[in-house]
């Protein structure tokens, strides 16, 4: 599924099939903003030159991709499935990434989450933060991957030889979170 709409403030959704482009006030910065969630695999290359195409603006691009781990809390995981609430998770998504252009002066943005049964190895999520700077990149890419772990409402169980059982929150994922927080700009 995806979901296409400017961020708040900014322009008219672009039609159906083609990228976001939105203008931000103040300033009329031009930016790219882009939100997926779907059961099929990615390609990390191919979303990465989608995002470098976009303008001559980018100058730092700061990618990250979360693989399922075939050990989690001590348990072999075999599978993982993760849930999610179709409609409720692109908007939490679109909020966050919506921050990420209000803390960062970035050219364009990409959140690719994935759904479903995965297996060790596959990737789940794929974040792409690019700015005409690197530290803007890295800040934003480090602030949308941690603000996913902890806001964006998708459920995750893990299946092995000990049985199954639902991935709790993480203290350090909380800690992120709080640390964000007191940042805010």
């Amino acid at each position: 599924m995806i979901r296409r709409r400017p961020m708040p403030g900014c322009a008219r959704p672009p039609p159906p099939g083609i990228e976001g482009r939105f203008t931000s006030p103040p300033g009329g910065r031009i930016f790219k903003a882009m939100i997926r969630v779907q059961e099929e695999a990615f390609d990390v290359a191919a979303e990465l030159a989608a995002v470098k195409a976009g303008g001559g603006d980018i100058g730092g691009i700061v990618v990250f991709v979360g693989s399922v781990r075939d050990f989690s809390d001590g348990r072999h995981v075999a599978t993982m499935t993760l849930e999610h609430y179709s409609g409720m998770t692109e908007k939490a998504l679109e909020e966050i990434e919506a921050e990420a252009h209000r803390r960062w002066p970035l050219a364009a943005t990409l959140i690719v989450h994935r759904f479903g049964r995965l297996s060790p190895g596959e990737d789940i999520v794929l974040v792409i933060a690019a700015s005409a700077h690197r530290d803007a990149a890295f800040e934003a890419c480090r602030f949308l991957i941690d603000w996913l772990k902890t806001r964006a409402p998708f459920w995750k169980l893990e299946e092995g030889s000990a049985g199954a059982a639902w991935v709790e929150a993480k203290a350090s994922d909380e800690e992120a979170d709080r640390s964000w927080q007191k940042q805010r700009r």
